[in-house]
């Protein structure tokens, strides 16, 4: 029987898929400048596991101009690091509000930028990895319009 199209294909996690999570949560739990129950410019922490099993961390820039998001940073900072091929992104909320899905913004700059690219999301079922192209379907393909 086929999938439907739109049917995400959702992994289990690996264990270093599980430790990027820790990794996000720790960076954001350090880092937030939110009061208990408010908000701040750092909310949300990222992290991101590149090919070579390192881990990258970054947090966003609240700003009501519009910041930057904590995936987009840690992206940011794996590249300043030599990533060349981050491997998994996770996004986490402070203040224990667990994994957060990418925003739009994030999720096209991921699709266009890392194809290979796979997200940890929380699901029905717990957290899972899923590919940046599933989580963007029959989306704008930038690369595809430079040619």
């Amino acid at each position: 029987m086929n999938s439907a199209p739109n049917q995400l294909h959702y992994r289990e996690l690996a264990d270093a898929e599980k430790e990027l999570i820790e990794r996000a949560r720790q960076t954001i739990d350090a880092s937030t400048d939110a009061p208990e129950g408010g908000d701040g410019m750092h909310t949300m922490g990222a992290a991101v596991l590149d090919a070579n099993g390192t881990m990258h961390a970054g947090v966003n820039f609240y700003h009501f101009t519009g910041g930057t998001c904590a995936e987009l940073v840690a992206l940011g900072a794996a590249r300043a690091a030599g990533a060349l091929e981050p491997q998994a992104v996770v996004a986490v909320g402070n203040q224990g509000r667990g994994i957060k899905s990418p925003c739009g913004r994030c999720r096209q700059i991921m699709a266009d930028s890392y194809p290979q690219l796979r997200v940890i999301v929380q699901t029905q079922d717990g957290p899972r990895s899923v590919g940046i192209r599933q989580l963007l379907p029959l989306s704008f393909d930038w690369a595809a319009e430079q040619a």
